[in-house]
């Protein structure tokens, strides 16, 4: 059943076009992931989509199916800052939540209950006052009388969340749903939107959703839009492949050019029709030339200022608010190169943490130790104040002109800001005509730029586009001092720190040895650990060794075949890729190999698990 249809919908901001007779059909089941980069109209895509914002174009329709409910999700949701949580969940033109509140309105006044009661039966709306308190619960907004006005920025998204799932929409349109919320709701939430009923149609930066929730992936690419079926690793295969034909055709397209530009420079002024055709033909080539760009990997040696051996020491270092206990008896001694990840629930003081990290805070008890060497880069959450009248690169500017790198060799201000996608004409623009992503590449940037040797970045992610990630990613990578990182994005943390802090709540603090997703697997198959004695000499808590046990007859049985099948899967895998690599493949032959070789991979993973659990044991 088609839910929607675009038909040349076209839409644009003065000059700037930011997609152009675009057509696009969402079916029932579909689950659409849309990326792009920062600024090209992603929030404004979903926004015509949701019929929020009117499409232009003379031929353009938006046809939407009558029988379908549809419910949009912003990514900034604006409420009433006086209403309560109760107020906000309960004003929706839900026929159950309606009947409901009519049914209170008539026990309150005696008038036409017997109607409001006919009304509850036929749309059986009795339990829908429990159902809206279990999804508040799961959601955390248990205090349903508190005023929006003082909620963070992670519970208002989960408040608009709620709403959103009490109304039981056919189709959900979303724009970041991920923006502000702890792993824990990140989770949830992939489960609830993994349903097979829902439509979903959503802008996402987090590739843990694009692998696990998405059938298709959309790119909007220079005004284009370019579907690709399937998760994100299909979408990666069919990326690289779609990027390598036109590499090709550039080199094509160029050998063609110089051929073509030779030709113009040899003509006379007076040139007939046929001369006056290879012209025009020659300046289209050039258009199609200049509208192809290879996307290159991002490779500097920063060069960070020296590391002392002293850098950075906590002994018993206990913090708190009032009731509320950030750290207790704390001790950590932080290690060159260092990378760790930061991650628990919202409101558990990991932000209170970084703080006293930085020495913005002070302990109420303990001593902090910093090395002389030590220079903090901080990224927050809360972003920093831009000059809205100020051109980009005199904004990066006025921090430095360069940054160092090895072997005496230095980036220019101008020359970073085109590693993270800022090309040169765009550097003149204003920060008054930046997007939100584009904002927050450029307080990064504005860190960056500053060369510290220890750098702590919270919530890092929030409204970057998936080029800027991997960018972003591959800057940290070669990052040679101490790195600290708060996230909720579980694939960024998986690929750059190999250390954790786990949060989990009146000063408790986990020290894991691994990542995020190690973590969360072993944390799994843990027996629930038993209360806390009153005597803890620290907060730091440490996993019990579990008792040693031998493997059983069948389980070696299990060990052997597991490496017989996953060595017969690796070499499937490989005959896969290399018929990719060689051969000219059909659209038809690409998207069967692509979901043979997704499974594939899905298959090992869950073997090569498998196969861990019972290693550990053998040994």
């Amino acid at each position: 059943m088609e839910y929607m249809s675009l038909e040349q919908v076209s839409k644009s901001y003065g000059e700037k076009v930011l997609f152009d007779r675009i057509n696009l059909t969402i079916s029932r089941g579909d689950k659409i992931a849309l990326i792009a980069r920062n600024g090209s109209g992603k929030s404004t895509l979903l926004r015509v989509i949701a019929g929020v914002t009117p499409p232009e174009g003379e031929q353009a329709v938006v046809r939407l199916s009558k029988q379908v409910r549809i419910q949009f999700l912003d990514q900034e949701p604006q409420f009433d800052p006086a209403a309560t949580i109760q107020e906000v969940f309960m004003d929706t033109e839900h026929p159950q939540i309606r009947a409901l509140q009519e049914y209170n309105a008539a026990l309150q006044t005696g008038e036409h209950l017997e109607e409001a009661l006919a009304k509850m039966d036929d749309l059986k709306a009795w339990d829908v006052e429990a159902r809206g308190q279990e999804i508040l619960y799961r959601l955390k907004l248990t205090d349903t009388d508190q005023v929006v006005g003082t909620l963070s920025g992670g519970q208002q998204k989960r408040l608009a969340l709620a709403k959103l799932i009490m109304n039981e929409p056919d189709f959900l349109i979303l724009d970041e749903p991920t923006n502000h919320l702890d792993v824990e709701m990140i989770e949830w939430l992939e489960t609830y939107l993994s349903q097979s009923k829902l439509t979903l149609f959503m802008v996402t930066h987090d590739r843990y959703f694009l692998e696990r929730v998405c059938n298709e992936i959309i790119e909007l690419d220079k005004g284009r839009l370019f579907v690709y079926r399937g998760n994100y690793s299909d979408y990666l295969e069919k990326k690289a492949l779609r990027t390598e034909q036109e590499n090709s055709s550039l080199d094509k397209a160029k050998k063609l050019l110089q051929r073509e530009l030779e030709w113009v420079r040899r003509q006379p002024k007076a040139r007939g029709t046929k001369a006056k055709s290879r012209v025009d033909g020659y300046h289209k080539l050039h258009d199609k030339v200049s509208s192809i760009t290879y996307e290159e990997a991002f490779s500097i040696e920063v060069d960070s200022a020296r590391l002392g051996k002293k850098i950075l020491e906590f002994y018993d270092v206990s913090m708190s608010y009032g009731d509320k206990v950030i750290m207790d008896e704390f001790w950590y001694k932080f290690k060159k190169g260092e990378r760790v990840g930061i991650s628990g629930p919202n409101g558990t003081g990991k932000t209170s943490f970084v703080k006293v990290l930085t020495g913005e805070v002070r302990p109420d008890s303990g001593r902090r130790v910093q090395g002389d060497t030590v220079q903090f880069g901080y990224y927050t959450q809360d972003g920093i104040h831009l000059q809205e009248d100020r051109r980009i690169i005199d904004v990066i500017k006025d921090i430095a002109e360069y940054v160092p790198l090895k072997k005496g060799l230095k980036l220019s201000a101008a020359a970073l800001l085109e590693r993270f996608m800022f090309p040169r004409e765009q550097q003149q623009v204003y920060v008054s005509q930046l997007s939100g992503g584009e904002r927050k590449r450029l307080h990064l940037l504005c860190v960056l730029i500053q060369n510290p040797n220890f750098l702590i970045l919270d919530e890092p992610t929030n409204d970057l586009d998936l080029l800027t990630l991997n960018v972003l990613e591959s800057y940290l990578l070669q990052f040679p001092g101490c790195l600290v990182i708060i996230s909720h994005d579980r694939f960024f943390m998986d690929k750059l720190v190999d250390h954790m802090f786990i949060f989990g709540g009146n000063g408790r603090i986990e020290d894991y040895n691994g990542t995020y997703s190690q973590w969360k697997a072993q944390s799994k198959t843990k027996p629930p650990k038993e209360p806390a004695s009153s005597n803890k000499q620290s907060a730091i808590v440490t996993p019990e060794p579990e008792a040693a046990r031998k493997l059983s007859y069948l389980e070696k049985k299990e060990l052997q075949n597991l490496e017989k099948a996953i060595d017969k899967l690796e070499k499937r895998k490989s005959t896969i890729e290399a018929r990719f690599a060689a051969e000219e493949l059909t659209s038809e032959e690409i998207t069967t190999l692509s979901i043979e070789l997704g499974e594939i991979r899905q298959t090992i993973d869950q073997k090569e698990m498998r196969w861990l659990e019972l290693s550990e044991l053998e040994s």
